[in-house]
């Protein structure tokens, strides 16, 4: 299995119409777009496993989910800039094998460094969540959990550089295959380890921490085994010389993907925010603003997987020095992301009902089931702005560009979304809706400033000289 895709990164030229940069990026976004749901698929393994071990275990790992997925997913976004790199690399052609490779190696550099700072903060979980007001059952708890957790953090943020590179590289097919054997690894770990099956001891709540350590370490394994042997990635010799520094390389990645972390983190945290803000109100609020933004969080992971690949096909053209190449497809990717969140919108708005049944029972849980439904009427129209911010954020990232975008995503978060949160939630007592229009507030200034930046790509001096373009 070689994937999916049939991007030649090292010939390829810029396609002369709309129509086949819509097929180049759709090629590679597919592959992206299904490892990205089966990635929900492999989250929503730990929940049902640990949901089962009580009320205090279960918010314990809640809790350190979160912090992990918030501290890796940074750092995720810290290295990740070594994908636009790589891309303009591949555009440029002269040099690219070497200069991918830097890329990659110093990336990984990063990425090591890195984890070593996750992992000394998830050790600090239990004080955090006690400074957090937590109860002191859970933040223990959930302090061991993370203590343990932590060990993922290494795996998890490598397979996601390696990820990214093997799609930027004309391989994203791999992406689906990998996530798929790490879904089957999810399972089988933590249905061995968390109740003690087939001979294994139950570990509880620590042995979902293993599980989720077995699954990263396979998930990074089979990238680099992937990495090594794919007669097409094998060329560039990602892990030759892996040894050596390149300093410079490594501090223009750390530049360019430091704002990248940050508004990643920004996002998060608005909505752990969010969540605070909930708890403020009742329990119902809490639990119906789960359900809701899980069911958001899977559509989301369509215009993510398009922002990844217009990443890399605005770099390839970004690196041959082609601006007309860069607004097609920058344009086609933008569109496209706004096309499919319309699906989305329309399918939370025509049927809210049937997908919050997956989650409660309307006839138990009244109140949940009904606030998860209005809320999901608010999800309908963010679902358009979430998508488009996404996927701009993606095309100017492709051109490098992420300072000012990392300015507009704290600005627009943080002042614009979470002040109207608080303030229709509780000044105008909108209560939970009112938080979610907030939110909606929130990503559509982000959306629109994003955008508008983008349209002004030429003006604020982003696009590539012609004159440099090297055939």
């Amino acid at each position: 299995m070689h994937g999916a895709a049939t991007l030649h990164p090292l010939t390829e030229r810029a396609p002369a119409t709309w129509q086949r940069e819509l097929r180049a990026l759709a090629a590679l976004a597919g592959p992206l777009v299904g490892a990205n749901l089966l990635q929900m698929a492999v989250f929503a393994v730990d929940v049902v496993f640990v949901a089962r071990l009580g009320p205090v275990e279960f918010a314990a790992a809640t809790l350190g989910v979160f912090l992990f997925n918030l501290l890796a997913f940074a750092l995720v976004g810290l290295v990740g800039a070594a994908e636009p790199l790589i891309a303009a690399a591949l555009g440029r052609r002269i040099g690219a094998v070497r200069q991918v490779r830097r890329s990659f190696r110093m990336a990984l550099w990063l990425a090591a460094a890195g984890s070593l700072v996750v992992i000394a903060l998830l050790n600090l979980a239990e004080p955090i969540l006690r400074l957090a007001g937590q109860d002191a059952a859970v933040a223990a708890r959930s302090g061991s959990f993370c203590r343990l957790l932590s060990l993922a953090a290494p795996f998890a943020v490598a397979a996601a550089l390696m990820r990214l590179t093997a799609a930027a590289l004309g391989r994203p097919g791999w992406a689906l295959v990998v996530t798929l054997l790490a879904l089957g690894v999810a399972v089988a770990a933590n249905w061995c380890l968390v109740f003690g099956n087939a001979g294994f001891p139950a570990l509880g709540l620590e042995g979902a921490a293993i599980a989720s350590v077995l699954t990263s370490l396979a998930t990074s394994a089979s990238y680099a085994v992937i990495l090594s042997t794919d007669r097409r990635l094998r060329r560039f010799h990602l892990f030759g010389n892996w040894w050596r520094t390149e300093w410079p390389r490594m501090i223009e990645i750390a530049k360019l993907g430091a704002p990248i972390a940050l508004g990643w983190m920004a996002e998060g945290g608005l909505f752990g925010g969010a969540a605070l803000l909930m708890g403020l109100i009742s329990v119902t609020a809490i639990d119906a603003h789960a359900v809701a933004l899980n069911i958001a969080a899977i559509a989301f992971q369509v215009p993510f997987g398009l922002a990844q690949a217009a990443t890399i096909r605005v770099g390839l053209a970004y690196g041959a020095a082609d601006p007309r190449w860069v607004g097609r497809a920058g344009g086609v990717a933008i569109v496209s992301g706004i096309a499919v969140m319309v699906v989305s919108a329309s399918i939370l708005w025509a049927v809210p009902g049937l997908l919050v049944r997956a989650y409660v029972d309307p006839a138990r849980e009244v109140a949940v089931a009904a606030l998860a439904v209005e809320l999901l009427g608010v999800a309908a129209v963010f679902q358009l702005v979430d998508g488009a911010q996404a996927v701009a954020a993606g095309v100017l990232r492709g051109v490098q560009d992420t300072r000012v975008p990392m300015m507009i995503q704290v600005f627009g978060y943080w002042v614009i979304g979470f002040g109207i949160a608080a303030l229709l939630g509780f000044t105008f007592g909108w209560g939970a809706i009112g938080i979610w229009w907030g939110l909606a507030a929130g990503l559509g200034v982000v959306s629109a400033l994003l955008i508008w930046r983008w349209s002004a790509r030429a003006r604020l001096g982003l696009l590539p000289d012609p004159a440099a373009r090297t055939a």
